[in-house]
């Protein structure tokens, strides 16, 4: 009987995600050592001693910065994560943050919490004051959006139906992305052509060396006066300290977050929120799915999806013998590998092939078991990161 896979959790994964792993092929939980995988929410992995039998790292959810990617890439190892299955939680959100800026209803909510008297005395208040926090509506104010993933492309598409105009900007889109976003959205050719046109912005891009402090004090100023910000992507992408001075500078209304920091603490014009993009009960439990779905299939049969630092690599099974292989992204790999099976007197039944900048994975099915010395003269060819045998178990179809 083939020895069960090992799965560590560092933080609390939805139960209905759990269930997935097979009882009788996986051994799950907060205290396993030598763990196959490794599932995590938001705990910091960047200082953890990650064992070497780790084969895969699941993050239920869609960012992966508490995560060392660059390291598990030196390792040959995936890490995946869940885009877009807390979609519709941050969607809800951005458009809270929409009409809590639009209505000014944060300081109308203050204001009737500090009332005093009876009431008649509270009615005649209410009438004096009320008129501070007279908003607008959202019909025909526009909503500009950097980041045309499924986040972006679904607030783009409620935006609209509340009779917003859309303007979008993300030179990075996927054409599923493309296919997904409603027609009326309008596309932006810069950030910068965003910020001048806009009524509202939201921001919805992955924190990278290239997003980082991507609103800054210079773009700050491109954006009209009395402006909202509404960020609940990542909180490096805004330079806080940028957005205190445009508050100040009365350039910006509203920075609406899900990032609380010392920094906007007590600042008029600052809605931050306690990180509660995908804080619903849905969408926890469909990253759990989708990730133990993901990591199951790779540990089983080398598929690959989802994973930031891999392609994907997704192959039917045509036969019980199969060969993963990570590698550098270097020429004639494949001439090696199927050179390797040749001698070896092994046929390739289906091979695909698929690189990402710097990482390439193989997976490779043939006609018969597989000796450990193929294993081994693959594992020797220079650039080969990691070779997992993948044999399907004695009794299961393939």
């Amino acid at each position: 009987m083939a020895k069960p896979f090992r799965v560590l959790t560092l933080n609390n994964i939805a139960a209905v995600g759990l269930k997935r792993f097979p009882a009788d092929g996986y051994q799950v939980g907060s205290e396993v050592a030598d763990p196959d995988a490794i599932l995590v929410r938001s705990q910091d992995m960047h200082a953890l001693k990650i064992a070497s039998a780790v084969k895969a790292i699941g993050r239920a959810g869609a960012g992966t910065n508490n995560i060392p990617v660059a390291r598990m890439s030196e390792r040959g190892v995936p890490v995946f994560n869940a885009p877009g299955a807390n979609a519709n939680a941050v969607k809800e959100l951005v458009i809270a943050g929409l009409l809590l800026a639009a209505r000014n209803l944060v300081p109308a909510i203050r204001f009737v919490e500090g009332l005093r008297g009876d009431d008649k005395t509270i009615d005649k208040l209410v009438e004096d004051g009320k008129k501070h926090f007279a908003g607008h509506e959202l019909p025909h104010r526009t909503l500009g959006i950097l980041g045309l993933g499924k986040i972006g492309s679904l607030v783009a598409d409620t935006a609209i139906r509340l009779g917003m105009n859309v303007l979008g900007y993300d030179p990075e889109i996927t054409v599923d992305a493309a296919w997904s976003l409603p027609s009326q959205v309008r596309k932006a050719h810069s950030v910068d052509e965003v910020l001048k046109a806009s009524d509202f912005v939201t921001l919805h891009v992955p924190l990278l060396p290239a997003t980082r402090h991507l609103i800054n004090t210079d773009r700050l100023k491109l954006m009209k006066a009395g402006a909202a910000l509404l960020n609940f992507s990542r909180d490096g992408v805004v330079d806080s300290e940028a957005v205190v001075a445009a508050l100040a500078a009365k350039r910006l209304r509203w920075y609406v977050c899900d990032f609380p920091a010392a920094s906007l603490q007590g600042r008029t014009g600052v809605i931050a929120l306690p990180h509660l993009g995908a804080s619903t009960r849905e969408a926890e439990d469909n990253c759990a799915v989708m990730v133990v779905d993901q990591v199951r299939d790779y540990l089983e049969n080398g598929n690959v999806a989802n994973a930031v630092n891999f392609p994907d690599v997704v192959m039917g099974r045509e036969s019980p013998y199969r060969v993963g292989i990570a590698n550098a992204n270097v020429p004639n790999m494949l001439g090696q590998i199927s050179t390797a099976m040749a001698a070896a007197g092994l046929n390739i039944h289906n091979m695909l092939n698929k690189s990402r900048g710097e990482m390439a994975y193989t997976l490779v099915d043939v006609d018969s078991p597989v000796p450990d010395g193929v294993i081994e003269s693959l594992q020797s060819i220079q650039g080969v990161l990691v070779v997992r045998y993948l044999p399907v178990p004695t009794g299961v179809s393939a």
